[in-house]
């Protein structure tokens, strides 16, 4: 009983009691993961078959982390657990109960493309305007249907719903889901979101099968508790019923999930499902300064809708956190890259050690940008994945078929790649029958003269038996020898091969790699049934967060804040803290939407270990327009103690694009200043609407132009004159130099200095 020596009486107590419905609040960097893997190694330490443990996550990393800690303490019984995400626990699950719901046992799983390819292909057949019907639009609402267990029968008998289709003059995206369910019904497939709606139909319409496994799951464990949607929700109720030995563990404060359907009330109503509930709140935060934690819990406060906890660290103060101001998104780049070389290089940190959050992709250019002028080493996540690229999917696809041919994706993906004379009208000709006799594409391709005029018979018959030949050779090989069978005889690696761009050989090397990887899998040891079609599963059900582990690679690291959910680096920046970027313009016409941008805020400090960086520029290019930026109301919000203010102060013009001088003017403000700290910032938030700022601010404020702000002509401008620019604000001309066009003035701008302009790029306006 060793492994509970370490954990402290919060975290003990989470371990020890295991029976009944629980609930473990875990701040950031509490040790969550520490005390569920503890707690389901105790469960095995006190008798329990592992075979009854179910413990559901978010990602399959967390999973595999989670095992490889309970092996240490309970040995090979760990291999037994029922332990992964959502996904892929109940795709193991319909995998030997879908013929109940009338799916083959070898269904495929769709991923994203796959799903849109279909829409698109739905939409073209029944002649609606893509634009009007965007894919994006038409996948999220269906998406959002099925999370809400809002089947397509229901969705067209809903009055409300059919409703706000009409509203929005998309009266037709009813009948377009319920299209798409039935061709991945006829084509053998699930997508993502089946797989936990199916699971749900499967529950509530077989009882014997909930029985079973109620009796088999007598304690689960649910990982991230506060991002799980309705349809998650209603899957662990249902089996947690039996029992009722349930145990969530989660942070309200980090759910920043909404968009993908989560509900934060699965959490914060917990205790009205389960009246018995222990609640253990682990608070100590392991990870950070004091200074970061702190600043993480006034940013925090001002959230209404929360559970109680009060998050603390007995490590060492640390730094104050430093908030820097820019003049342009460029140099909030060059700010950001020149301060990871100086903390580089004076502390000895690696490039590992640092990250830069922003809130949007777009955001990354300019860092980017920065990084490479002084040869930093970066790496973005949430890039092209390698089960994403183009040849990698054209080969899964081909493994697709082998064991399930009814795929309809698959089919219109490799049927004529490599080119075997059976393009495009050739498959039109294909669906047009297939719909006409309610067939499948591939049963009109076993039998092509029988449905289809023309000369292509002999092209499609031979399709169809190079398909056969790989399922037979696939009964007889493992997994990478089918694969390779597969590859070779497909046409692919001939294709790739001879295509000597650098590009095809790229191709060819990733092919090359995806081969690799079905050998070692083929060679493991740990699992009992390694063919193909099971390594297919696997990385059906990849998700976007199970990222490679880059830890060997010395690099800076730049990502989305959602990105950044669950990891920690000792150095963090999060840049573009303004207005309408964080929080978000779209977040700020409700308190829920508000409080969401909130939590990201929050989940974004509490990434950093030892130095936490904040910065925004005063103006930023959005949709090609030069717009003026307001600081983000969140720095606002924390308490200025923990603060320690920079501004830079250029000596050129931003608009020749030639960046900023190293002359910094730093506004530290002496502790004593802080004695009497501002009020808390709870108050705030509960005497205003969320779309309103706070009156008073710790910070300078970008400059906003004067309404109907034009600049004036370069010919009226005279040394003395009262002007205003754009950004800098008002000044005064002290010299010019020069001839029209070119006009060079320098103009004194207070708390700035003198600048150089060139007044036919300036815009400076004559104040009169």
């Amino acid at each position: 009983m060793d492994y509970l020596a370490g954990l402290n009486p919060q975290q003990r107590a989470a371990v020890e009691n295991t029976e009944g419905p629980a609930m473990i609040v875990a701040g950031a960097g509490s040790g969550k993961t520490r005390v569920i893997t503890y707690r389901v190694a105790h469960l095995i330490q006190k008798g329990v078959d592992p075979f009854n443990i179910l413990v559901l996550t978010f990602t399959n990393k967390a999973s595999k982390d989670m095992r490889e800690r309970i092996s240490k303490v309970v040995g090979a019984e760990a291999k037994s657990i029922w332990m992964g995400t959502f996904h892929s626990v109940f795709a193991k699950i319909l995998r030997v109960e879908a013929q109940k719901i009338g799916y083959p046992p070898n269904f495929t799983i769709y991923d994203t493309d796959d799903s849109k390819s279909l829409l698109r292909s739905i939409l073209r057949e029944m002649q609606l305007d893509d634009k009007l019907y965007n894919v994006n639009f038409v996948y999220n609402r269906i998406s959002a249907a099925k999370n809400n267990l809002i089947s397509h029968t229901e969705y067209l008998e809903n009055a409300e719903i059919q409703a706000e289709d009409s509203g929005n003059k998309r009266p037709l995206t009813g009948v377009i889901y319920e299209t798409y369910t039935k061709r991945c019904f006829k084509a053998g497939a699930m997508d993502f979101d089946d797989l936990l709606f199916k699971t749900n139909v499967l529950l509530k319409t077989h009882p014997d099968v909930l029985n079973k496994y109620q009796q088999k799951f007598r304690y689960l464990m649910v990982d991230e508790y506060q991002d799980t949607n309705f349809s998650q929700y209603t899957i662990v109720k249902k089996l947690a019923a039996a029992y009722q030995n349930i145990c969530v563990v989660g942070d309200d404060a980090q759910s920043i999930y909404a968009f993908r359907g989560a509900n934060i009330q699965n959490i914060l109503n917990f205790e009205r499902d389960y009246p018995e509930l222990q609640v253990y709140k682990l608070e100590q935060n392991y990870r950070s300064t004091q200074n970061i934690v702190e600043v993480a819990n006034s940013i925090i406060a001002n959230n209404k809708n929360q559970l109680e906890k009060n998050v603390f660290s007995e490590n060492e103060s640390g730094d104050r956190i430093k908030v820097q101001r820019a003049f342009t998104d460029n140099e909030e780049g060059k700010l950001v890259a020149e301060g990871i070389m100086q903390e580089r290089t004076s502390k000895g940190y690696n490039y590992k050690d640092f990250a830069i959050l922003y809130r949007t992709n777009a955001q990354s250019r300019a860092m980017e940008e920065a990084l490479r002028k002084l040869n930093v080493p970066y790496k973005i996540y949430g890039g092209l994945s390698f089960y994403q690229r183009k040849e990698i999917k054209d080969l899964i696809a081909y493994f697709r078929l082998t064991f399930n041919p009814g795929d309809e994706e698959a089919i219109k993906r490799v049927i004529n790649y490599p080119r075997r004379g059976l393009g495009d009208t050739t498959v039109e000709k294909i669906i047009v029958a297939a719909d006409k006799h309610d067939i499948t594409m591939w049963q009109v391709i076993c039998n092509p003269a029988q449905y289809i005029e023309g000369r292509i018979a002999n092209q499609l018959n031979d399709f169809a038996m190079l398909i056969q030949s790989f399922a037979a050779e696939s009964k007889k090989l493992d997994a990478y020898e089918t694969a390779l069978y597969i590859a070779q005889h497909s046409g692919i690696l001939k294709e790739l091969h001879t295509d000597d761009s650098i590009e095809g050989r790229s191709r060819y090397e990733n092919i090359q790699e995806l081969l690799n990887g079905i050998k070692e899998f083929a060679e493991r040891e740990d699992i009992e049934d390694r063919s193909l079609a099971i390594f297919m599963q696997d990385i059906a059900l990849l998700t976007n967060d199970d990222r490679q582990d880059d830890k060997e690679k010395d690099t800076v690291s730049l990502m989305t804040i959602h990105s950044a959910k669950g990891l920690e680096f000792k150095n963090v920046f999060v840049v573009g803290l303004e207005e309408n970027l964080f929080p978000s313009q779209m977040s700020l016409n409700s308190r829920t939407d508000l409080e969401e941008e909130r939590r990201l805020f929050y989940v974004a400090i509490t990434r950093a270990e030892k130095k936490l960086t904040l910065t925004y520029a005063t103006s930023r290019y959005r949709w090609g327009t030069l717009t003026s930026c307001e600081p983000s109301r969140f720095i606002e919000e924390i308490n200025a103690r923990y603060l320690e203010l920079e501004v830079v102060k250029p000596t050129k013009s931003v608009l020749d694009g030639q960046g900023f001088s190293d002359e910094r003017r730093t506004w530290t403000q002496q502790r004593d200043s802080f004695s009497k700290p501002k009020p808390a910032a709870a108050s705030t938030a509960n005497t205003s609407t969320p779309a309103q700022r706070p009156k008073t601010s710790i910070l300078p404020k970008a400059h906003v132009p004067t309404p109907g702000f034009t600049a004036s002509n370069p010919a009226e401008f005279q040394n003395g004159m009262d002007v205003e620019h754009e950004k800098f604000g008002f000044g005064k001309i002290v010299n010019l130099e020069g001839a029209l066009p070119d006009i060079k003035a320098t103009v004194f701008f207070q708390g700035l200095g003198n600048k150089q302009l060139l007044l036919k790029f300036a815009k400076l306006r004559i104040v009169k």
